[in-house]
């Protein structure tokens, strides 16, 4: 899968996210990232996230990452993601999760992928739950646990808020379906109770 697409996909999203919550420079700076003047949304996404902007800061990174507007830089992504995370913003947790486990602007470290995955998962951000399910199917960060992964597949298929989109639902059930078939009945329905345990909190 072309990663770059992908995060320029996450962008668009991001943006259409956040946009209610947003006005004044971040706004103008999505527009102008919509078409395509990355320069300028990168000038104005700066002056946004050195106000403290989190969703400005999580977009600075993904330009950084991209070499949108700017040098192509790892390390400058990873420091706007932080910025953003520390405030609690599900987006660049997921990002800061995305960026240990790929070892990009940071030395690979699968621990903390999943702190920083399950902070964002926690809040219901569906691609971090899709995430956490799969480094519990793998086994990377944690001891692999196919009712950990099914019940984080679960909840992104069926619990997760409007920021689900729809292809990462059916991935997400296909995934917790898969699992299912090496997993017990009396383990199928553990994970099941967990997710529901999770819902319900």
């Amino acid at each position: 899968m072309n990663t770059r697409l992908v995060s320029m996909a996450f962008a668009a999203f991001l943006l259409l996210y956040s946009a209610v919550s947003f006005a004044g420079e971040y706004e103008d700076g999505g527009a102008a990232y919509i078409r395509g003047e990355y320069k300028t949304a990168l000038a104005m996404f700066t002056r946004a996230a050195n106000k403290g902007d989190a969703s400005a800061q999580i977009m600075l990174g993904l330009m950084y990452a991209n070499g949108q507007g700017v040098a192509q830089d790892y390390n400058q992504a990873v420091l706007w993601y932080q910025k953003a995370a520390d405030q609690g913003n599900a987006p660049a947790q997921n990002s800061l999760g995305l960026a240990y486990a790929t070892g990009r602007g940071v030395t690979q470290d699968y621990k903390q992928a999943v702190a920083w995955y399950r902070k964002a998962a926690e809040q219901g951000f569906a691609p971090a739950q899709f995430s956490l399910g799969l480094m519990y199917e793998q086994g990377r960060g944690v001891t692999q646990d196919y009712v950990e992964a099914h019940k984080w597949f679960n909840i992104a298929a069926a619990y997760s808020t409007e920021t689900t989109q729809a292809s990462e639902r059916i991935l997400a059930r296909y995934l917790r379906d898969a699992i299912a078939k090496r997993m017990t009945p009396a383990q199928i329905a553990e994970a099941e109770k967990r997710a529901n345990e999770w819902k319900n909190k």
